[in-house]
């Protein structure tokens, strides 16, 4: 789906004080019971999420949660070294990255769920009682 080329969906909004403002510490939600708002940092807030794209699972979270959570820094306990993906930004002269790895996968997580949704429904018994069938 060429993830990374995702614009973000039409009705997302992304409001920032300063626009050259984009390190990240650690994103969270406004309210966790309501996902549709994440505060980026202290500039950026991204509104108007769509539910749909918490559907979208990445081993065990919605995909914008796994990037909420990869995308943080962090200072390992025992060896005391830190963990900041704004240095890959930094190094690659992109300091939009993260913000714009996250549109594309709220991009990503809608599309696939439409998708998902359009598939047809399965009847898994009804398959395994033709397979069962046709070993006879």
């Amino acid at each position: 789906m060429n993830n990374e080329d995702q614009k973000k969906p039409a009705e997302v909004k992304v409001d920032a004080e300063e626009w050259a403002k984009y390190r990240v510490d650690k994103m969270r939600f406004l309210d966790k019971a309501k996902k549709d708002t994440i505060i980026y940092n202290d500039h950026i807030t991204i509104s108007n999420i769509p539910a749909k794209a918490y559907e979208y699972i990445v081993n065990g979270k919605s995909a914008i949660e796994w990037i909420m959570d990869r995308y943080a820094v962090r200072t390992h306990k025992e060896s005391g070294i830190k963990n900041d993906p704004n240095d890959w930004a930094k190094e690659h002269g992109n300091p939009r990255y993260i913000l714009d790895l996250l549109l594309s996968v709220i991009t990503v997580s809608v599309k696939t769920m439409e998708i998902v949704e359009g598939l047809p429904k399965v009847d898994w018994y009804e398959l395994a009682e033709r397979e069962s069938m046709l070993k006879k």
